[in-house]
């Protein structure tokens, strides 16, 4: 009996061998796109790369601008205090007393509320300075000032309670980065104008400004204010230059606080009104 030939190949004709040959490569071409029809028709949660997309393209920021149309008379007396008294109780100028300075308000907390919001009201004049008649911004109203007053004794201890807001402020409208990108070029140029500049081209009502601001002091002569119209207490200031006249009044002076305590102000506005005040003296 013959053994079997066991170093015999199995592959015994060409047929065979092409057969062989063709399996070798169709057959991993086929397990492969089986595995890869396997993989793109599994379904899988997308919503973490929408949101990291969504991250990177979403604007820088966006502005949001008060509605102008929102009613008067809602200030706080934080804000009113941070727009208008703080340029005089901050550094005690024209005998102001002190934001937080107990030693100074004491005296005057022990006088009554009722009091101390009628002065700020309508001015006093007192032994120690001046308070004009709501801080030098007559566009507050008696509500503002009497939270402004409450706010002050407040930081000492008074323990007042501001009057509280009768008329809902409107709710701001958001406006698009787009839509704010001329308003934001127009303030950038208004910001480069000069003050002098601006006031002379009509931007800047200085009658308007003295009228509302200034008049609370110059009209009387309050903490020594040079009366408007009087040539001889402007003739010397006039002879320092307007220029030194806008920096005084921006920046203050003396008892002068800065743009007249009324920080609502622009630079433009200031300088309208001390043009309007020294062409009214000459």
């Amino acid at each position: 009996m013959t053994e079997p030939d066991q170093h015999s190949s199995p592959i015994k004709t060409p047929k065979q061998l092409i057969i062989v040959v063709a399996l070798a490569f169709i057959v991993p071409i086929v397990i492969i796109g089986l595995l890869s029809q396997l993989l793109t028709s599994t379904p899988h949660d997308t919503s973490g790369d929408e949101q990291r997309v969504l991250e990177r393209i979403k604007p820088v920021g966006s502005v949001v601008i008060a509605d102008a149309s929102a009613p008067r008379g809602n200030l706080t007396g934080e804000q009113v205090y941070g727009q208008v008294c703080k340029s005089c109780h901050d550094a005690g100028l024209a005998g102001a007393p002190k934001s937080g300075d107990k030693a100074q308000w004491t005296a005057r907390i022990a006088e009554g509320e009722k009091t101390l919001v009628q002065h700020a009201v309508a001015g006093f004049q007192g032994k120690a300075g001046v308070m004009p008649p709501k801080g030098g911004n007559a566009d507050l109203t008696d509500d503002e000032v009497h939270r402004a007053v409450v706010y002050l004794a407040n930081q000492v201890g008074a323990g007042w309670k501001e009057p509280a807001q009768t008329v809902a402020t409107a709710a701001p409208a958001a406006k698009s980065p787009a839509a704010a990108a001329p308003a934001a070029v127009a303030t950038s140029t208004a910001a480069t104008t000069p003050p002098a500049a601006a006031a002379a081209g009509g931007a800047a009502d200085g009658k308007g400004v003295y009228e509302k601001t200034c008049a609370v002091c110059h009209a009387t002569g309050l903490a020594g204010a040079p009366k408007f119209g009087d040539k001889a207490a402007w003739t010397p200031r006039i002879a320092t230059g307007l220029n030194t006249l806008h920096n005084s009044a921006l920046h203050g002076k003396n008892a002068m606080p800065p743009k007249g305590g009324n920080l609502a102000l622009t630079d433009a506005d200031v300088a309208a009104a001390v043009d309007y005040m020294a062409a009214a003296a000459k």
